[in-house]
């Protein structure tokens, strides 16, 4: 069962968005762009979307266990896997925001197989075995080895590559990324699939 992409966005939650920006004094975009941004990721999103979502499921190994993941989409935030969010980059392009949301996805799968301990000893393998770097480098290597899989899959080189490039002004996941590079996207994610319960 592939689950369908909801994109919607919450009034109150973009206001909560727009209140910490703006203690930032940063810009944030109005409300009543959002859904003109929807309806932008919608259509890219239906081009290549269930691609993404069985090619996570077949490189992972592991199977969606919901029917629907909503994804909101507000003015402006970080992204993160749980309530699933993004925003729409004004100034990057549009596959992009698909690869940030494919990023996002991936940690999903890994959640919504972890409700009853099923990838306990495949973390705990990980964490032992890269004690030395930080948590979030050891949580996003098997992210990165199955991007890595989705983007040479369905998309191409550059498109890596510019991944890689972006994940430069973040440590930890550019230290994933030199990881995955070094030891091989499928050797990772058979280590951490050979140890899920």
């Amino acid at each position: 069962m592939i689950p369908k992409i909801e994109f919607c966005n919450s009034r109150i939650y973009d206001e909560k968005w727009r209140e910490y920006f703006t203690a930032l004094k940063k810009e944030y975009p109005p409300y009543k762009t959002l859904a003109g941004k929807i309806k932008k990721i919608e259509r890219v999103w239906k081009e290549d979307g269930e691609k993404i979502l069985r090619e996570i499921e077949k490189s992972s190994g592991l199977k969606w266990q919901e029917k629907k993941i909503q994804c909101f989409v507000v003015g402006r935030s970080i992204a993160f896997s749980y309530p699933l969010t993004i925003m729409v980059y004004d100034d990057y392009p549009i596959d992009y925001v698909v690869d940030v949301l494919t990023h996002e996805l991936i940690h999903q799968i890994y959640i919504q197989n972890s409700k009853q301990g099923e990838l306990y000893n495949a973390w705990a393998y990980f964490y032992r075995k890269y004690k030395a770097e930080e948590e979030n480098t050891i949580i996003h290597i098997p992210v990165h080895a199955i991007h890595y899989q989705v983007f040479m899959k369905l998309f191409d080189e550059n498109r890596l590559r510019r991944e890689i490039g972006y994940a430069k002004e973040y440590p930890a996941y550019k230290r994933a990324w030199e990881m995955v590079m070094e030891k091989g996207a499928e050797n990772i994610i058979e280590e951490f699939k050979k140890r899920v319960a």
